[in-house]
């Protein structure tokens, strides 16, 4: 059966006040970016100014996707041009601005599988992402939970200006990432900027999302006691393949 769009837009709204609750720290303010594939050819994405932990339909601009993901080829040399070109794109007569985000958006929601992206800046996180070793921590493997909930690894991207440009790279790195392990990547972190969790579903994001924050927790606890004590590759690729942590991230998903 078809979901309607009234149904998934209710999800991107509940996955959106769980990622934006204060309790949570992972976004504050205006903070983070949230979208929904509605189908093949439409999307929802936070509008600009709207702030996650309150957000309603109003807080979200419907656009045409494969339109929008074909404005990372574009010229558009000035800000002003990219936020025309963003306007353009969008199908509900809405004025307010789509997210800077909404091109990186655009080109995730279009990764085989994936239907709901959710962007958040984590504390713990951003503390290990802006950090001189950020590229070599984030890399590490600590426990199963991690494994099951963010995948076997992340995308990680240099920094680079949010917007267009930004977006020109998470689509180099993740196709990169894409071509070398044959599969679509769960989480993408971003040096010195946050984390992109992609999912089928709505809990398959924010579980991905939430154990980032924990994983980073962990980290700076085991640095704080003497160094990381992290797990070797032949157990991650055990771990990633084992038929029982299939069964446990069903569960963990909601999957059947």
């Amino acid at each position: 059966m078809a979901i309607t769009t009234p149904v998934v837009l209710a999800e991107l709204i509940e996955m959106s006040h769980v990622l934006g609750a204060p309790e949570n720290d992972l976004a504050i303010f205006g903070e983070g970016n949230t979208s929904t594939l509605v189908e093949e050819d439409r999307f929802y994405v936070k509008v600009s100014g709207s702030m996650l932990r309150n957000i309603d339909a109003d807080g979200f601009a419907l656009l045409d996707r494969p339109a929008t993901e074909g404005l990372l080829d574009r010229a558009l040399d000035t800000d002003a041009a990219v936020l025309e070109a963003l306007l353009s794109m969008r199908v509900d007569s809405g004025t307010r601005y789509p997210s800077v985000e909404t091109m990186m958006h655009a080109f995730l929601l279009g990764l085989p599988g994936i239907r709901f992206v959710g962007h958040t800046h984590p504390t713990a996180l951003n503390s290990i992402l802006c950090s001189l070793r950020a590229e070599e921590l984030v890399n590490l493997r600590l426990f199963p939970e991690q494994i099951v909930c963010c995948g076997e690894a992340p995308v990680w991207v240099p920094y680079a200006d949010p917007g267009l440009t930004l977006a020109r790279k998470v689509r180099e790195c993740v196709n990169a990432w894409i071509a070398e392990r044959g599969q679509t990547p769960r989480s993408i972190l971003i040096q010195n900027h946050g984390l992109f969790a992609l999912g089928g579903t709505p809990k398959e994001v924010l579980s991905c999302t939430m154990m980032w924050q924990k994983v980073a927790r962990v980290i700076l606890g085991a640095m704080a006691c003497g160094g990381v004590n992290f797990l070797p590759q032949d157990q991650v690729t055990r771990l990633a393949t084992r038929p029982e942590e299939k069964i446990r991230e069903a569960v963990i998903f909601g999957k059947k």
